[in-house]
């Protein structure tokens, strides 16, 4: 297939391109500068233009831009956040339609599910509460233009994604390599974790799959908690984790995002991948993270 892909450069697209080609398929790159590589396509989504021909002889489309949710939330970084998500949704939407493209996978968050507390929840719940909540909303909706036009769409909801290079575990790795490490508040939050492989690996089943549509979770089938995610990280790196950051302090220093990241729970099943017969590479958080470290 000829796959076009926004968001290419990032932690999890540069690895998805990988697998793709590897795969056999063709991928073209969505980019916001000049173009310099063959494989480059120019793009603004603010001015809401793609270059003329980018979508020709596409059969998917790949959506992964959003910028990053880590630090405080001001209302100028929250409309940076939401803006950095819709704004490209809504384009390359009416551009799927507009080109009949048959497929468009496109990124969502674990987050639409608000905080779970220790409900296990699956793609057959509805949407939570909180900033980040309503905002997996409206982008699940600025797809609205492909769906209408026929176009399968799939909402990748993703969890906290592992690998032993980028992402989460290149911020802790190091903090738990000199005995910093320790659980966030109480440590009871529940934490929906994938390995980097699953996540590119489960994007990809979903661009072959004609099966799968609508909102799938991306998260492995064995949620844990932060207190047991921490037990598991220390025993990987061989070095205690004793500490506690209490809620208060990640509120000071956090503000209104310390709710929806550090202190979030959320246990969220893959109900619709099981279903579909994707089978994880990693299942247990100790197998995982002795893979990726």
């Amino acid at each position: 297939m000829r796959i076009l892909i926004a968001g290419s450069s990032g932690f999890i697209g540069s690895a998805l391109v990988d697998e793709l080609r590897r795969a056999g398929h063709e991928v073209l790159r969505l980019v916001r500068g000049e173009p310099v590589a063959e494989d480059e396509r120019n793009w603004d989504p603010p001015r809401g233009t793609v270059a003329d021909g980018a979508f020709d002889g596409v059969e998917a489309v790949v959506n992964l831009c959003g910028s990053s949710l880590l630090g405080r939330w001001s209302a100028a970084r929250k409309q940076m956040i939401r803006n950095s998500r819709i704004e490209p949704t809504e384009v390359l939407a009416e551009a799927v339609a507009e080109h009949r493209v048959p497929v468009l996978v496109n990124a969502s968050g674990i987050a639409y599910y608000g905080d779970t507390a220790d409900v296990a929840v699956d793609e057959s719940h509805g949407p939570g509460e909180g900033f980040m909540a309503q905002l997996c909303v409206e982008w699940e909706r600025a797809t609205g233009p492909a769906r209408g036009a026929g176009t399968r769409v799939v909402s990748v909801r993703t969890g906290l994604v592992l690998a032993g290079h980028g992402g989460l575990l290149r911020l802790l790795e190091p903090v738990f390599l000199l005995a910093l490490g320790g659980r966030l508040g109480s440590g009871a939050q529940y934490m929906s974790w994938i390995s980097l492989s699953d996540e590119v690996a489960a994007i990809r089943f979903a661009i072959e799959h004609g099966s799968v549509s609508g909102p799938v979770n991306l998260c492995a089938p064995g949620p844990v908690t932060n207190r047991e995610f921490t037990r598991a990280l220390a025993r990987q790196v061989n070095r205690p984790a004793p500490w506690t950051v209490p809620a208060p302090v990640l509120r000071v220093a956090l503000g209104e995002a310390a709710e929806e990241t550090a202190l979030i729970s959320q246990r969220v099943l893959p109900a619709a991948l099981s279903s579909a017969g994707f089978e994880f590479a990693h299942t247990d958080l100790d197998t995982a993270l002795a893979d990726l470290l």
